[in-house]
């Protein structure tokens, strides 16, 4: 199993950037201000969560059902176990999973999709179970398989998709192999699919390449029709991390600036979103194909550790600032949440961006 990749994602190096974003091309105008996502999107759902439990554990959220319902690890109150549990609108508190701490467990890579509620649990240094449960019911979790392979983890909402009656994944082959495997969500044995090149799944039925490459994705491939579509590079240096339907494209300019882009695959509509002073903060590209999350770095983000969160809106332009002061920020499946404050006082704060 491989070590979770960085938050910064694909474009850790090159990624200070900037909210240049709304000036023309060409243009020399001042960038506008950006707007608070309550005044943008007052119709947005919103909620928190606190990040001590009743019985007074932390808690740390690894998924968001919607704005006020999610999926996260606790200790137990003796400290002897580490829980998977769903915290409730109204506070409550359901476990669904319980590992004994001894045995060094985490919970990894959850999803949920038509109705599922996927997982892979870890115990002793690398010891792999794919596992599911109904999200919002009271069954008892099922595990699927223990055959996971080396699976490939990328903090990404696709680490495992729920498609077609079947949990997918990834995992490393023997060379230079990537092995698409998948179970059926009523379990039974794994299929699995050798890919020549290092890929991780994407919007199924896809998979990008570049992931282990400086310069990032070169091609993408459809998995139901086998085909294989070239990315078109930019010329100058850069790192380009892409999806079915955008790519991120993060360089440096001649006079030695930064700056974040987005084009389709094929290089069509490249517009700048950023520069500067920004950077990536997750690992997707172009979230419901409708968005840009970013990190704005401030004079007190290296004391605090805190940035500006930004959104960018794809069809207007227009810069959305999500929070002032947001520390570890997370995305999957139109949910972007994030902390605030410090380690005495930790708030989780959670926007559903499809109701945005």
């Amino acid at each position: 199993m491989s070590k979770p990749r960085s938050w910064l994602g694909l474009g850790t190096a090159l990624a200070a950037g900037v909210a240049l974003l709304m000036l023309p091309a060409g243009g020399n105008a001042r960038p506008a201000a950006p707007v608070t996502a309550a005044v943008a999107w007052p119709q947005a759902q919103r909620g928190t969560v606190q990040a001590t439990l009743a019985d007074g554990a932390e808690y740390r959220p690894g998924l968001f059902l919607d704005a006020h319902t999610s999926i996260g690890t606790a200790a137990s109150p003796d400290g002897r176990y580490l829980r998977l549990v769903r915290v409730g609108a109204d506070g409550a508190v359901r476990q669904l999973r319980r590992l004994p701490r001894d045995r060094h467990p985490s919970f990894q890579a959850l999803t949920a999709a038509d109705g599922v509620l996927a997982w892979v649990e870890s115990t002793d240094g690398g010891t792999l179970q794919l596992w599911t449960a109904g999200p919002g019911d009271g069954r008892a979790p099922r595990e699927l398989t223990a055959d996971l392979g080396r699976a490939e983890f990328y903090q990404s909402q696709y680490d495992l998709v729920v498609a077609g009656g079947r949990v997918h994944w990834v995992a490393a082959g023997g060379g230079d192999v990537t092995r698409v495997r998948s179970v059926a969500l009523t379990g039974g044995p794994v299929s699995t699919r050798d890919e020549p090149g290092t890929w991780k799944l994407s919007a199924y039925p896809w998979l990008v390449n570049g992931v282990n490459d400086t310069t990032g994705s070169t091609l993408l491939l459809d998995l139901g029709t086998g085909r294989d579509t070239a990315v078109r590079r930019p010329r100058e240096r850069a790192t380009t991390a892409c999806s079915p339907a955008w790519c991120r494209v993060v360089s440096l300019t001649g006079e030695g600036r930064n700056r974040i882009e987005l084009m389709r695959p094929d290089g069509s509509a490249r517009r700048q979103v950023a520069g500067d002073t920004a950077a990536t903060v997750i690992v997707d590209v172009a979230p419901l194909d409708r968005f840009e999350v970013l990190a704005r770095i401030g004079p007190n983000s290296e004391l605090t550790g805190n940035n500006e969160l930004i959104a960018v809106e794809l069809a207007t332009r227009r810069t959305v600032q999500v929070s002032p002061d947001a520390g570890s920020v997370s995305y999957r499946g139109g949910m972007l949440w994030w902390s605030t404050g410090n380690l005495d006082a930790i708030v989780w704060h959670a926007l559903d961006l499809r109701t945005a």
